[in-house]
């Protein structure tokens, strides 16, 4: 009896070390559970790099594509960051593209004076005292000669008071910039003389008197000033318009 008790002891204790030895990490079935759990891991590693990929895709391309979705901007993907350069972003700033004025309009060149009209003289005679009734001038009947063709205004008094006038001045004639005069007004006399040239032509001159006027303690005091063409100019576009219909080449209607 104890022989046989010690054997089924020795057996139980063999089995036991069969079992611990099949689930042991040198075992075929704790090796090929180990290789599943390392695979499932690394198939979600992969998975996971996929994902990110695919979401790393339209950012990508949106990037390419310059524009910021979430506030409308332009990128600037130029390389160059150094200051008051905007790199490839050429619209604004030190990195722009010479354009030359694009988009701007550019000030028309003054018109021949004289010019060369087409009409009959009386009929520009005619359409210069119009015009001048028009824009506030009156005809000077004593300093004109309608038979001559020539029709001077009476002084127009075209600016006043002493925050605009020397401003205004500026436009219409030459004013010293080293004057300390304090002008207070402006005004100018016109003189048109139409001379024919034949029965459907005639040469027009018109010229400007511009003066100045100064308030001081010995009272106002008028000075002639150089005319810079702007009031003759503006008048011979108007006369040009309404004589022939169309304002002069270059120029748009005036109001």
């Amino acid at each position: 009896m104890p022989f046989c008790g010690l054997g089924r002891q020795q057996s139980f204790s063999s089995l036991l070390q069969s079992v611990a030895c099949l689930f042991s990490a040198k075992s075929p079935v704790q090796f090929i559970v180990n290789k599943k759990v390392k695979g499932v891991a690394m198939l979600r590693i992969i998975t996971g790099l996929l994902v990110l990929i695919a979401c790393s895709v339209p950012a990508f391309a949106q990037a390419a594509k310059g524009v910021d979705k979430q506030n409308e901007r332009v990128r600037d993907a130029g390389s160059d960051r150094t200051p008051a350069n905007n790199g490839n972003k050429t619209d604004v700033g030190a990195g722009r593209g010479i354009d030359f004025g694009k988009d701007k309009s550019t000030e028309a060149p003054p018109l021949p004076n004289p010019y060369r009209l087409n009409g009959r003289r009386d009929v520009i005679i005619n359409a210069v005292q119009e015009l001048m009734r028009d824009r506030k001038l009156v005809v000077d009947e004593s300093a004109s000669k309608l038979a001559d063709g020539i029709i001077v205004s009476q002084p127009f008094t075209f600016t006043k008071g002493a925050v605009v006038a020397e401003a205004d001045l500026s436009r219409y004639a030459g004013v010293p910039s080293s004057s300390a005069r304090a002008w207070t007004r402006g005004r100018y006399t016109l003189t048109v003389e139409v001379q024919p040239i034949d029965g459907s032509t005639a040469n027009i001159a018109v010229n400007a008197k511009v003066e100045g006027r100064t308030d001081g303690a010995t009272g106002a005091e008028w000075t002639t000033l150089r005319s810079s063409g702007l009031a003759e100019d503006q008048f011979l576009e108007g006369l040009i318009t309404a004589v022939t219909g169309t304002a002069p080449p270059g120029r748009n209607p005036q109001p």
